[in-house]
C-alpha cells in the first residue's frame, strides 16, 4: 500500500478489493465461470447493437431503445467484470494512475478496454487499486445504472403507448421523440454521477483501505473516509430519491396501464400477442429493480449484508447477459 503525508496525515492512494474472500481453491472454477458470463454478455449484446444498425426491418422504436440498452450493457459489463477476471488471475489488483484515466476516457471502447485489462495482468500482483481507479469505477457504474434505469422507464412507455394507444403510435413515438428520450436518459446518468463524483472527490481517506466487495460501490467507499460524509450522504440521498424512484413508477404505471388494457381484450389470441410483446421487458425490469432495491433500500440486516454480494452479482453481472437471451425468445 503507498501512502503520502499530508497535515501530518497518512493519506491512502490505493483500495484492496476483497472480492468473494480467499477461496484460492475455487478461484480458477470462478474465473472460468465469470470469463464465459464476459463473453456471451458481451457476444449478445453486440449482435443485438449490429443487427438493430443493420437490419431495415428492426428501425422501430421498441429496437431502438433495445440497441440502446444492448450499448449500455457493452460498457456496463466491461467496467465490473474484466477488473474481477483480471482479480481471480493474479490475485493482486493493482491499477497505475494513468491506467485509470485512461479506462475514464476510453471506458466505452472495448479494445481499449481489453489493451489496458491485458497491460494489467502482465504487470499487477496484488489486490490493490488506486484511489482515483477506484473513482472511475464507481463512476462509470453510478452512470451506466442510472442510465439504464431511465432506459428501461422509456421502454415501458413505449410498449404503453404500443399496447394501450396503437392508433396514435406512429405519431406520438416518432423519430425526434426516441432520440430526445434516449439522449435524456444517457444525459441524465452522466450528469447525476458527475455531482456525486465531485463531492467523491473532496473526501480524504486515512484509515483502513478494505473494500469488501468485487468492485468500487458507493457505501463501501464512503466507510472507509475520515472526512464528514453528512453532505454526499445527503446529496446521494437526494439524487437516488429522484433517479430511482421517478423512473421505477413510470415504469410501474405504464405496466399496471399496459396489463389493464390486455385483460379488457376479448380473445384468447388477442391477450397472449399483447402480452407476449411486452413480457420479456417485464422479466428484465423485475429482475433488475427487484435485487437492486434489496441491495440498496432494504434495511441492512445481518443476513441482507452476507447476501449483498450474491444480489449485486444479479444487477452487474447476470441481468446483462440474461438481457439478450430474453429479448430474443
Amino acid at each position: 500500500m503507498f501512502l503520502l503525508f499530508k497535515d501530518n496525515r497518512t493519506i491512502i492512494t490505493e483500495f484492496i478489493l476483497l472480492g468473494f474472500g480467499n477461496l484460492p481453491e475455487l478461484q480458477i472454477l470462478l474465473f472460468l465461470v465469470f470469463l464465459v458470463i464476459y463473453i456471451v454478455t458481451m457476444s449478445g449484446n453486440i449482435l443485438i447493437f449490429a443487427l438493430v444498425v443493420a437490419d431495415q426491418h428492426l428501425h422501430t422504436p421498441m429496437y431502438f431503445f433495445l440497441g440502446n440498452l444492448s450499448c449500455l450493457q457493452t460498457c456496463y459489463t466491461s467496467t465490473i467484470l474484466p477488473r474481477l477476471l483480471v482479480s481471480l488471475v493474479t490475485g493482486d489488483r493493482t491499477i497505475s494512475v494513468s491506467g485509470c484515466f485512461a479506462q475514464l476516457y476510453c471506458f466505452g471502447s472495448l479494445a481499449a478496454t481489453e489493451c489496458y485489462l491485458l497491460a494489467a495482468i502482465l504487470l499487477t500482483g496484488d489486490r490493490t487499486i488506486s484511489v482515483s481507479g477506484c473513482f472511475v469505477q464507481f463512476y462509470c457504474f453510478g452512470c451506466l445504472i442510472t442510465t439504464e434505469c431511465y432506459l428501461l422507464a422509456v421502454m415501458s412507455y413505449d410498449r404503453y403507448l404500443a399496447i394501450c394507444k396503437p392508433l396514435h403510435y406512429a405519431t406520438l413515438m416518432n423519430s425526434r421523440l426516441c432520440l430526445q428520450l434516449a439522449a435524456g436518459s444517457w444525459i441524465s446518468g452522466f450528469l447525476t454521477c458527475v455531482i456525486t463524483m465531485w463531492f467523491m472527490l473532496q473526501l480524504i481517506f486515512c484509515g483502513p483501505n478494505e473494500i469488501d466487495h468485487f468492485f468500487c460501490d458507493f457505501s463501501p467507499m464512503l466507510k472507509l473516509s475520515c472526512s464528514d460524509t453528512s453532505m454526499i450522504t445527503l446529496v446521494s440521498f437526494i439524487l437516488a430519491s429522484i433517479n430511482t424512484p421517478c423512473p421505477f413508477l413510470l415504469t410501474v404505471t405504464s405496466y399496471v396501464c399496459i396489463i389493464a388494457t390486455i385483460l379488457r381484450i376479448p380473445s384468447t389470441t388477442g391477450r397472449q400477442k399483447a402480452f407476449s410483446t411486452c413480457s420479456s421487458h417485464l422479466i428484465v425490469v423485475t429482475v433488475f429493480y427487484g435485487t437492486l432495491m434489496t441491495v440498496y433500500l432494504l434495511p441492512k440486516t445481518s443476513t441482507l449484508k452476507a447476501l449483498n454480494k450474491v444480489f449485486s452479482v444479479f444487477y452487474t453481472v447476470l441481468t446483462p447477459m440474461l438481457n439478450p437471451l430474453i429479448y430474443s425468445l
